[in-house]
């Protein structure tokens, strides 16, 4: 209670691949009263914020398919809004690691309470968006590439796991078409739009050519 008022505690997201870590983290916060759910990869921590977009995100850095060194720049460069908690046992102390993207770094085995504290520094509210798209909605990519075979290609940012992948388009003649995020599989529908010519048509050049045969040579001789 603040003021009179019951405050809602904050939405965290953990993402950790040590199953135990993410059930005991999850127990805690849980019992204090946030708002837990958790992934055990950054690909699977995406899909989470897909659902609902939390205001704080606590990840471990090392883990497979996508690492939380990845997905930490992804979020920040797509939700800027969500507070990003790094966690790890390679690094000691409480300042962040350098070049890693986030607002605080969590010591395991530095204890709850040292979690606790930083959480307590993002108690007010951040914007959020209105209303979250990771869009399944058609995507529209112009098509100007071609692979080292000079075949056709395009360069598709998958709106899901935000990996850009490279896709062949030559043989089909259907203008929506499909692909398949070569990192976190999900199905891609796509039309291309082709690169427009603004350069005006050059006007005709028009040749007059008599009908009687001696003006004819007349003109051409």
């Amino acid at each position: 209670m603040r003021n009179g008022q019951q405050v809602r505690l904050p939405g965290v997201l953990i993402v950790d691949d040590d199953p135990s870590i993410r059930s005991s983290m999850v127990a805690v916060l849980d019992e204090i009263g946030f708002t837990v759910r958790s992934a055990d990869n950054g690909l699977s921590a995406l899909a989470e914020i897909a659902k609902q977009v939390p205001d704080i995100v606590i990840s471990d850095l090392n883990m497979p398919r996508m690492s939380g060194f990845e997905l930490l720049q992804v979020v920040r460069r797509h939700f800027p809004s969500i507070h990003l908690i790094a966690m790890s046992g390679a690094f000691s102390g409480d300042e962040v690691p350098s070049g890693l993207t986030a607002d605080a770094f969590y010591a395991k085995g530095s204890g709850m309470h040292s979690l606790l504290n930083i959480i307590k520094r993002f108690d007010q509210p951040r914007p959020l968006p209105a209303k979250n798209e990771i869009a399944s909605s058609l995507l529209w990519i112009l098509h100007s590439e071609h692979d080292p075979a000079d075949e056709p290609c395009v360069t598709i940012d998958c709106p899901e796991c935000h990996r850009a992948f490279h896709e062949h388009v030559g043989g089909s003649l259907s203008l929506i078409r499909e692909a398949h995020c070569t990192s976190c599989h999900r199905t891609i529908y796509y039309a291309i739009i082709e690169p427009v010519d603004l350069t005006p048509p050059s006007r005709p050049r028009v040749v007059h050519r008599a009908s009687n045969p001696e003006v004819q040579s007349q003109l051409y001789s």
